[in-house]
């Protein structure tokens, strides 16, 4: 049994967060255990309050899997400031976690602010330089990289910055770009780039997208596959998670998160 850790905050209505994280694990036949950095109060129609862990409550949520489960892959999503980052990032070296994927949010759908000002000076110096995979969308890469991002070059040259953070492989997502009819993630592995391409969705039904690519690449790291695998197989998860959206709420309404499974098992039936 594969086991995946999520490091992140809880989304109450369980579209995001540490709940899409763990209904990914569970899709993709990964065994899921969580490490809560904060919980919100949170819907469809945005986060109405945070309130952070202490720092000794994420130290031994992490230590409680490190010392006894253990974990083939791990995930970072909201980290909120920079306390919380470097007890994160103390444990991830402890127990020399390698399979680890860095979802860096900042800011939630509605427009809520995840990650502290302060916080990402944080993330640079002590989260970014441990990961194997960082996921970022074309804001948070402008906000860590300090460029503007408006043209495929651009998303380049903000892949190569990040790239001399320390990070191993970098996934700028494409599904910021305006008036396009795909949607094109770019991975840099520090020589070469590759991309990823899907139809554009338009929907507002789009809550967790970030959160579910992420762990999906996780759950499929912790299986054994590699960088280009997970990746590809993520993209497919989240296509479908998206294209077969949940229409809850009154705001932005949560991706489907066992649309990929059902679409297989429908395939085979036919």
């Amino acid at each position: 049994m594969k086991k995946a850790l999520t490091i992140a905050g809880s989304d109450s209505g369980g579209g995001a967060g540490i709940q899409a994280d763990l209904k990914t694990f569970q899709e993709l036949g990964v065994f899921g255990m969580s490490a809560l950095t904060a919980v919100t109060a949170q819907n469809t129609l945005g986060v109405h309050d945070v309130y952070p862990m202490t720092l000794e409550a994420v130290d031994r949520q992490m230590k409680a899997i490190g010392d006894d489960i253990g974990s083939d892959a791990v995930k970072t999503g909201m980290l909120f400031n920079a306390e919380i980052i470097e007890i994160v990032a103390e444990n991830l070296k402890k127990f020399q976690w390698s399979n680890v994927v860095v979802d860096p949010v900042m800011v939630a759908k509605g427009g809520a602010s995840l990650l502290q000002k302060e916080a990402i000076a944080a993330m640079k110096k002590n989260i970014l330089p441990r990961a194997k995979i960082i996921t970022p969308n074309i804001p948070e890469a402008e906000v860590l990289t300090g460029m503007t991002i408006l043209t495929a070059e651009d998303k380049r040259e903000a892949a190569k910055r990040l790239y001399e953070f320390g990070v191993k492989n970098i996934v700028i997502k494409g599904g910021h770009e305006a008036n396009r009819s795909d949607s094109i993630d770019l991975l840099f592995d520090g020589s070469e780039f590759h991309t990823f391409a899907s139809k554009r969705i338009h929907t507002k039904n789009t809550h967790g997208t970030g959160c579910t690519f992420s762990a999906a690449i996780t759950a499929e790291l912790a299986k054994g596959s590699g960088v280009n695998d997970a990746i590809k197989l993520a993209k497919e998860f989240i296509q479908a998670a998206i294209e077969d959206g949940i229409a809850i709420g009154h705001g932005h309404g949560p991706t489907n998160h066992w649309a990929y499974q059902k679409r297989k098992m429908e395939l085979v039936e036919s």
